[in-house]
C-alpha cells in the first residue's frame, strides 16, 4: 500500500518552487486563510479533478462529467455541510494532523516520503493559493 501512496504523491507534485507559508493549527483546524488569500471555487473544482490535485483518484465528487471516481475515501459532496473552511484546510494542508496514518498526501507541507524526486524535495504540491482554491470549492459543497 505504501507504494501506491508514493506513485500517486509523484503524480501530485508539480516542477516549482513554492515555499510552504506558517499557518496556525487550533484545534482540529487552521482558522485563518493561508497567506490572507482568498479562495476561487471554480480553480478549486478544477484542480480537484486535475493534476496537481487528482483528488478523484481516492474521492468520489459532485463532477458528473468526471467518469472515473475514486472509492477509497470519504465522498467529497456535502464537505462543506459537514466541516467548516479552517477544518477543510487542516485537511487539504497536512491531514496527518488529525489522522498520522493518513493515506492522503499532505498538499501544503513537506513531504515526509522517501521517494520524492529531487526535483520536488522540499516543495509543497499545492501553492497557499491553490490551497485555498480547493478550500473555497470544497467549502461550496453544501
Amino acid at each position: 500500500m505504501r507504494w501506491a501512496v508514493l506513485v500517486l504523491w509523484a503524480g501530485c507534485v508539480t516542477a516549482r518552487a513554492e515555499p510552504v507559508v506558517p499557518y496556525v493549527v487550533e484545534g482540529d483546524a487552521i482558522a485563518q486563510p493561508l497567506a490572507g488569500l482568498r479562495g476561487d471555487p471554480t480553480r478549486g473544482r478544477a484542480l480537484a479533478a486535475s493534476r496537481p490535485g487528482l483528488c478523484l483518484l481516492c474521492h468520489t465528487a459532485p463532477l458528473p462529467e468526471e467518469r472515473f471516481q475514486g472509492n477509497l475515501a470519504p465522498d467529497l459532496a456535502g464537505a462543506g455541510a459537514r466541516y467548516s473552511a479552517g477544518q477543510l484546510r487542516l485537511r487539504v494542508v497536512d491531514a496527518r494532523r488529525l489522522n498520522p496514518q493518513s493515506l492522503m498526501p499532505p498538499f501544503h507541507a513537506l513531504p515526509s516520503a522517501a521517494r520524492v524526486g529531487a526535483a520536488w524535495t522540499g516543495q509543497p504540491i499545492f501553492s497557499a493559493q491553490q490551497v485555498e482554491d480547493v478550500v473555497a470549492w470544497l467549502a461550496s459543497l453544501r
